[in-house]
């Protein structure tokens, strides 16, 4: 199995940046794609982006698309997510999902076809 660990997470102004960091841990992992979620209380998991590890591709949720940047380090085993033009909106907890096998693109988007979490990082966009 694999541990995932996010860090980045915290109080932003709107308008401003952050950039969260997941890394994984364990000499067996292995992954076709990372993904980000996140999820504010009352409501559903949503698809933020998702990064495939072979060739760098990089696809956005709408709701982030033209904001967000997500990017990999292979030697590091560390995914990135850099967040810019946050608002109220954006303020979730952000999860770090692994997911080991191609399937389809699909289902790079649904965060029931990944197979490992981290514990999410808090982000909060509050004047």
């Amino acid at each position: 199995q694999v541990q995932l660990e996010e860090s980045g997470g915290g109080l932003v102004q709107p308008g401003g940046s952050l950039r969260l960091s997941c890394a994984a841990f364990g000499r067996t992992f292995s992954s076709y794609a990372m993904g980000w979620f996140r999820q504010a209380p009352g409501k559903e998991r949503e698809f933020v982006a998702s990064f495939i590890w072979s060739s760098g591709r990089v696809i956005y949720g709408d709701s982030v698309t033209g904001r967000f940047i997500m990017s990999g380090d292979n030697a590091k085993k560390t995914v990135y997510l850099q967040m810019n033009s946050l608002e109220p909106v954006d303020t979730a907890v952000y999860y770090c999902a692994a997911k080991k096998y191609n399937t389809g693109s699909y289902y790079f988007t649904r965060a029931e076809a990944y197979d490992d979490w981290g514990q999410g990082t808090q982000v909060t966009v509050s004047s």
